[in-house]
């Protein structure tokens, strides 16, 4: 028996509750059923990490007509105690200007982040 172990590739850098905030930080308006489908989630749990991030304080939204405009608190902190004093406002400025690209292929499953990035 081999000790050699297979290398995990379904894990990311970014949660999915860092994922939505930054789709919404985008785009205030968004559906739900929109931004469960640009974040690989079903639509409920789309609703249930923006439930989340509302009783965390990172999140308001208000309703007008039949659609939620949803509000990013900026200056709130992150949670984990080793980057609790880092606003998130910073992890948004980052990926602020990396919106997703309709003509770019994502990293295949494997997780090759390898590949030559424009």
């Amino acid at each position: 028996m081999s000790d050699e172990r297979e290398p995990r590739t379904s894990w990311t850098f970014l949660t999915q509750h860092a994922r939505v905030l930054l789709m919404i930080s985008r785009d205030a308006d968004v559906r739900l059923r929109d931004l469960a489908a640009m974040c690989g989630m079903t639509e409920r749990a789309a609703r249930a990490i923006v439930t989340d991030l509302e009783k965390a304080g990172y999140l308001t939204h208000s309703r007008h007509g039949r659609r939620n405009r949803y509000q990013v608190v900026r200056g709130t902190y992150f949670r984990h105690p080793a980057e609790g004093h880092h606003e998130i406002a910073g992890l948004l400025a980052l990926f602020a200007d990396l919106a997703p690209d309709a003509g770019h292929q994502p990293a295949t499953a494997t997780g090759d982040h390898h590949d030559e990035h424009p």
